[in-house]
């Protein structure tokens, strides 16, 4: 039997999003990125004949979250929210009153040194969230100059894109890069002194190999997409973002679900017949309290985003 990892999680808006969800006693919810926990708990302990199911790709989460959630009226299942839909039809679940997606790394895959996330600690490279698949170390290794390139533009917005990529060229071409401190290093040489200074030149780098490992834009789109399609009417879709990429994706996906009449402005009669889907519960993104940001600093780039379908 698997040792199970116990390690803290420190939810973020979470009374916000407990309180967005509005949640029903009878009511069904999903957890489309279970983590520690912390999210579900609050939600399965409002419930009564009510069900949650949890999602999670990390197993190491799923062990973690199903030893917390025991207790409660919630199933915890190893997947990709992606697949979400095809997972709860298969449970007999066709629709639900409620969905969150706190997306990002949890702190647990961040500090824990053996999964390849962080770029403050050393470890092997790898960067998987569900550890199957293609690591960030075969990407570093054996992709091009130009793929490596259009991966730190495109997922990291990354200025300094082709300088890395070429010195991750040149040195994989004398020895493997192989560890996290070792593309760390390299990152830190490939740009200028004086946009070392104020902050880690290695975020956007490690921000764009992670995502192109775990495909995460892509499943973000697919989960949105299934997300809306299982929520009941007056169900609520809830997502926390944590750069921009991602709540781009979801603000764009949310503006077309609640827009109606697309006609042209000038139009005197509305001739498209188009109407809303879904309202905004909330047309600005909520942000994390000062406080909830000096006692977790990591939520300070959270954003939270509320639709309703109707």
């Amino acid at each position: 039997m698997k040792k199970i990892e116990i390690f803290s999680h420190n939810p973020v808006l979470l009374k916000e999003c407990v309180e967005g969800l509005e949640i029903k006693p009878e009511g069904t919810y999903v957890d489309a990125t279970v983590g520690g926990a912390g999210h579900s708990i609050e939600i399965a302990r409002k419930l009564e004949s009510g069900k949650l199911f949890a999602f999670d790709r990390d197993p190491d989460a799923v062990l973690v979250s199903k030893k917390r959630l025991s207790s409660y009226p919630a199933f915890v299942i190893n997947s990709n929210f992606c697949e979400m839909k095809k997972r709860l039809e298969s449970r007999g679940i066709r629709e639900v009153d409620g969905i969150l997606i706190d997306l990002g790394v949890s702190s647990y895959q961040l500090d824990n040194p053996k999964r390849g996330f962080s770029y403050r600690h050393d470890g092997a490279l790898d960067m998987r969230m569900s550890k199957q698949g293609v690591t960030a170390a075969e990407i570093v290794n054996k992709f091009s100059e130009e793929e490596l390139i259009e991966i730190l533009k495109k997922y990291g917005q990354e200025r300094f894109a082709r300088s890395i990529a070429a010195n991750i060229v040149k040195r994989r071409s004398q020895k493997l890069i192989q560890t996290t401190l070792d593309l760390a290093n390299i990152i830190k040489f490939s740009i200028p002194a004086k946009f070392r200074r104020n902050k880690n030149p290695c975020k956007k780098s490690f921000q764009a190999i992670r995502i192109a490992v775990n495909g995460e834009l892509e499943s973000l789109e697919i989960g949105l997409e299934a997300s809306f399609d299982l929520l009941k009417a007056g169900g609520r879709l809830l997502v926390i973002t944590f750069h921009s990429l991602e709540d781009r994706l979801v603000k764009q996906k949310y503006k077309i679900w609640s827009r109606g009449c697309v006609c042209p402005p000038k139009s005197p009669i509305c001739v498209c017949g188009n109407v809303p889907l879904a309202k905004l519960v909330n047309k600005k993104a909520i942000r994390p309290s000062d406080l909830e940001i000096a006692t977790n600093p990591r939520s300070k780039s959270a954003k939270l985003r509320i639709l309703e379908k109707l």
